[in-house]
């Protein structure tokens, strides 16, 4: 029989799909081993500049260990950028913006001081040459002795200097710098201000380590001289280091006229407590004047280059600044500052 010509024409049914299976939506891949690795590494390479970066912004020298990795400031771009590195390998894009944006900041708060001019009130009236070092318990005194000599300052800052130090300099010196104002004690405590001009009127600001200070006559005017030497930030010691450059602070807003402020203020300009010193605008450091205010002091001996500007010479607006040098000198870890000032007369 033949077949129905309709059941002939009909297609063959086709076969049964199986349904794809549903995968649930679980986020991004995970991260390659390299990639998370580098993500890790990342945070704590950036962790240490943007606190210590924050405290100085915010203006505070805040506690163990801020105060002394502020002296660290400029060098802490280094893991910054090490971080941001590290964000660009991991493809990160919000860990790569906050590397951005931690060492922008670290680096702009790592900028020099602004340059600043002093406009010239009245004729200057004398050259005044003002020597600040730190001889390291005495050690240096023949190095200090020889630079003297060399550069003839009229106003010399020693600090560190012991007693066999002090006795050295004023003999040495008795027809040069026949002047001096001091505080004889043994070891770091020690200090002396040594002067071609007349001292009257001693005075110590309460530290320490011995913070001798007087009153100069130069060019027929009164000029306070003030040696600062504050304790160091050392741990335990952070409260004690504030404390007595506040009473340097104190002393620069109490004084009038034209002052000289110099010597180890164990401080950079990444402190705050230092830089609060310069805050009522009376007092500016010498260094900044000729855009030196990132040439670093100390430490100068050992196997790393000096690496903080922690010894200063403060001028108030009675003088202008016409140069700043930093000597070495063999046996202290601190270079000398030298600065040319001109002191001049009334308005």
């Amino acid at each position: 029989m033949d077949s129905d010509p309709v059941l002939a024409a009909a297609p063959a049914a086709a076969p049964a799909r199986t349904p794809a299976p549903v995968v649930a939506d679980t986020g991004p891949p995970p991260l390659r081993p390299r990639r998370r690795a580098a993500a890790w590494a990342a945070g704590p390479l950036l962790l240490l500049p943007a606190l210590v970066t924050a405290c100085r912004l915010l203006d505070t020298d805040g506690v163990t260990p801020v105060p002394q990795l502020l002296s660290f400031l400029p060098w802490l771009t280094v893991p910054a950028g090490l971080g941001l590195l590290l964000a660009a390998v991991a493809r990160r894009r919000g860990l790569a913006l906050t590397a951005v944006t931690v060492l922008a900041a670290t680096a702009w708060s790592s900028l020099p001081y602004t340059t600043w001019t002093v406009v010239g009130h009245g004729y200057p009236l004398a050259r005044v040459r003002v020597l600040a070092a730190n001889v390291e318990f005495g050690r240096a005194t023949g190095a200090l002795i020889a630079a003297v000599r060399r550069e003839r300052p009229g106003l010399v800052y020693v600090s560190e200097c012991d007693r066999a130090c002090g006795r050295a300099l004023t003999t040495a010196f008795a027809a040069e710098l026949p002047h001096y104002a001091s505080f004889e004690a043994d070891g770091s405590a020690g200090s002396v201000v040594l002067s071609a001009h007349p001292l009257r009127d001693w005075r110590m600001i309460p530290a320490t380590m011995g913070m001798p200070g007087a009153t100069a006559e130069i060019a027929g005017r009164s000029v306070r001289v003030q040696l600062a030497h504050p304790m160091p930030p050392l741990p335990g010691q952070v409260d004690l280091w504030k404390r007595e450059l506040g009473r340097i602070e104190d002393f620069a807003a109490r004084s009038g006229g034209p002052t000289l402020i110099a010597g180890d203020f164990n401080a950079s300009q990444d402190h705050a407590a230092f830089r609060a010193i310069l805050r009522e605008g009376r007092l500016r450091d010498a260094a900044r004047a000729v855009e030196k205010s990132r040439a670093a002091t100390w430490p100068a001996e050992g196997p790393l280059p000096p690496y903080v500007q922690i010894d200063h010479v403060l001028v108030s607006d009675e003088f202008s600044v016409e140069g700043v040098r930093f000597l070495d000198l063999a046996g202290t870890d601190h270079r000398a500052v030298l600065a040319d000032l001109d002191l001049r007369g009334e308005r």
